[in-house]
């Protein structure tokens, strides 16, 4: 973890996502999975092992959506993009492979550009399926309470129960 870095944000409702007030994002750059031959296998096994499940390999959506029921982890296995995170007022920000986006419950997510090779490697605690509401769907008072009603993952998705992510979630 020595060459690990680790960023975090919150990010306040923007009348449209709900984003989540008790946890912030995570970000963290520069896993080992940026040094593997296969990052998109080191990350599923990794997630795997520390609880994340209901792994998939794809993009994220090029529009702003949250998920209210769970939390969700992605995983830079090809390429780079630009992630607009926090909903339409969020912040803008910039990953590659090795890189992990830890995304709490509630917070709104959308792929504003991308190299042609971008993947990502998502799953989610527990193997949750995830609920989908793009951003102004939904009436947000009740959107924030069901975000507000979900837990705490048991594991850090890459570090395990020890990780960095409960530096920052508690």
């Amino acid at each position: 973890m020595s060459s690990l870095l680790i960023e975090s944000r919150f990010f306040g409702s923007d009348g449209d996502t709900v984003n989540n007030e008790d946890l912030p994002l995570v970000l963290m750059r520069g896993t080992e999975a940026a040094h593997s031959d296969a990052p998109a296998e080191w990350f599923e096994e990794r997630f795997t092992a520390n609880g994340w499940g209901g792994s998939w390999r794809w993009r994220v959506y090029p529009f702003h959506h949250f998920h209210t029921n769970t939390h969700e982890v992605l995983g830079v296995s090809q390429g780079g993009a630009e992630l607009l995170l926090g909903g339409s007022g969020g912040e803008r920000f910039q990953v590659g492979v090795g890189d992990v986006v830890v995304i709490p419950a509630g917070v709104g997510h959308k792929c504003e550009s991308c190299s042609t090779e971008f993947e990502v490697v998502g799953a989610y605690p527990s193997a949750v399926a995830p609920d989908l509401f793009r951003s102004g769907e939904g009436e947000v008072g009740s959107l924030r309470g069901a975000v507000s009603r979900v837990g705490l993952p048991a594991m850090d998705p890459v570090f395990g129960a020890g990780g960095p992510l409960f530096d920052h979630w508690k």
